[in-house]
């Protein structure tokens, strides 16, 4: 049994390994929705051979219009030891991926860093998140994950709070990456562009809120390192049935072209999201059979 405070939300919580009373309200053994190559990541992260994805289920922010809903919101999928999860690993790495990439694994991190250290990868490791971390959960990552992929969503207090029920969010977030940033150091990449350590910082434009956008990408342009790339998403797809002004429908290519031209202003380096890319059809199937075959037998 343990009283979990990995999150900003340091619920105090018990948590033993198959069950959990905090917000994620998960175990401490990791559940894993989905292992397997993944091409729609962004250029320098799927490559020409794709990411290895490992998805797991539970997060710790939940937002309301989650496009993984069905395990962000739910335990789907099978609970995994350490040394499980490092078979898993192997397996994953053996299919030739540039990476191993961990999907929302904050919340079970300290299983996740135990079998990283019981079998190196020879591929760099992702830390694909939320933004909602602590501190220590970055700092305890040194010599085990080479490139953070952290989400940077909201920038004020009612709409963290609304959405996520996270209304400290944004301070925490940006706390957070700048601690990534100085984790993984300048941006490196190999002879093919594929990066091999680094931070991306992700944001998603959200229908109605761009002036947010435009906040967050001030605070990138002024309080994170220069150079520091940019993922600029425009795949929001209304999903959940969500009843909240604006998450109803898809982004408007005014908003998009609005939001695009304040990171050319700002002279941003990163990446641009295709509108097709607004789709549900992107949504990963989780514990398909192509996916579960990676499992390792329990």
């Amino acid at each position: 049994m343990t009283l979990c405070n990995l999150c900003p939300r340091r619920c105090n919580a018990v948590r033993t390994p198959e069950t959990g009373e905090g917000f994620c309200q998960m175990g401490t053994l990791p559940v894993v929705a989905r292992a397997a190559r993944h091409m729609w990541e962004e250029p320098c992260i799927s490559g020409t051979r794709g990411s290895g994805t490992v998805f797991f289920s539970g997060c710790t922010l939940g937002c309301v219009f989650c496009q993984n809903e069905r395990i962000s919101h739910h335990p789907l999928g099978q609970a995994m030891n350490a040394m499980q999860l490092c078979e898993l690993f192997a397996r994953v790495e053996a299919l030739g991926v540039h990476n191993l990439n961990l999907v929302t694994p904050s919340h079970f991190a300290p299983e996740i860093f135990k079998a990283l250290k019981l079998r190196r990868m020879q591929i760099p490791v992702v830390w694909n998140t939320s933004g909602y971390e602590n501190v220590e959960v970055i700092e305890a990552s040194r010599g085990l994950v080479n490139i953070f992929l952290p989400d940077l969503k909201y920038a004020s207090e009612k709409t963290a709070g609304q959405l996520a029920n996270a209304p400290d969010y944004f301070p925490v977030a940006m706390k957070a990456i700048r601690a990534m940033c100085d984790v993984t150091g300048v941006p490196q990449y190999d002879d093919d562009g594929i990066m091999q350590k680094g931070t991306i910082v992700r944001h998603l434009i959200l229908p109605l809120r761009t002036g947010e956008s435009i906040q967050i990408l001030d605070a990138i342009a002024s309080e994170l390192p220069a150079g520091t790339p940019v993922s600029l998403m425009r795949q929001y797809t209304p999903m959940n049935d969500v009843k909240i002004a604006g998450l109803d429908r898809r982004l408007t290519s005014r908003e998009y072209i609005k939001v695009r031209d304040h990171m050319f202003d700002l002279g941003l380096d990163g990446y641009l999201q295709q509108k097709e890319s607004a789709d549900s059809a992107y949504t990963p199937a989780f514990m398909d059979e192509e996916s579960v075959a990676l499992f390792p037998e329990k």
